[in-house]
């Protein structure tokens, strides 16, 4: 393995590492602000989903069938395409199974939030940091090979995921603040979980670099698609809903897909 990494490595990770800092973000809003606005929430959340979701479905499913159709043809290739797809949703089901995401439950008016019980508030942001950073690595992995295979697929799917990380950087920094009286822990413990996306991207780069051949990227595409698609559908259209007070679920999804869309079709230009 050369010991530099071609340019387009450093670009995808510098990517990966912008949409993984979003954790930070979250956190600071924890920090400097009471609560933020639920319906702005609900809106970037089905956004992100939305996003997610049309690029997924649209662009990497597709560029999974065609790597594997190139070593395979164009029937096996799209077999292979979808077994990958459907492996990705089962892998992110076993993720979760073994390692629940509890963000969606966290909040600050939870009554366990009191002065009078750090020690449960302590191992919840422990378990909740845990469980985020083991969820984290899949989307590392999604960044990163997506824009080094096409930046232009890869940078709109690095802002989904950055505005996915901004509630779950709440949700490191809510128990983390409210157990040390700390805004440099709790900051700084957001920031370390959103680390683990270029560190998944990184490891996974390793370990797929001198193996990397069509059937390799349709398998890691079609795998990121699966993954993609099932956390947009488990994760953020439910918690948009929770926020909505109205139709921001809708109309923040379908924002997404366009804004994706004519994203797409602005970078072939």
């Amino acid at each position: 393995m050369p010991t530099l990494f071609p340019s387009a490595v450093w670009i995808a990770l510098a990517v990966t590492l912008a949409a993984g800092l979003a954790t930070g973000l979250g956190s600071l809003m924890v920090i400097f602000s009471r609560r933020p606005d639920p319906r702005l929430l609900a809106f970037g959340l089905a956004f992100a989903g939305g996003a997610m979701v049309y690029v997924s479905l649209t662009e990497i499913l597709g560029k999974s069938i065609a790597s594997f159709s190139e070593s395979y043809g164009p029937q096996w290739g799209f077999a292979a395409g979808t077994a990958a797809f459907l492996g990705g949703m089962g892998l992110i089901v076993l993720i979760d199974h073994f390692v629940p995401n509890p963000h969606d439950g966290l909040s600050v008016d939870d009554p366990a939030f009191h002065d009078d019980n750090r020690a449960y508030i302590k191992r919840v942001g422990l378990l909740t940091a845990v469980a985020i950073t083991a969820h984290n690595f899949p989307e590392g992995l999604a960044t990163f090979f997506a824009t080094l295979d096409n930046p232009s697929v890869g940078m709109p799917l690095a802002l989904a995921i950055a505005i996915h990380n901004i509630p779950e950087g709440i949700a490191i920094a809510v128990p983390v603040y409210f157990a040390t009286h700390r805004k440099d822990y709790a900051f700084i413990a957001s920031l370390v979980s959103g680390l683990a996306e270029p560190l998944g991207a990184l490891i996974g780069y390793l370990l797929l670099s001198r193996f990397l051949s069509p059937a390799v990227f349709g398998a890691v595409f079609g795998v990121i698609a699966g993954i993609m698609v099932f956390l947009a559908l488990d994760e953020l259209l439910p918690a948009a809903k929770r926020y909505a007070k109205g139709h921001e679920t809708v109309y923040g999804l379908v924002g997404g897909m366009a804004t994706l869309a004519i994203s797409l079709v602005l970078f072939k230009w």
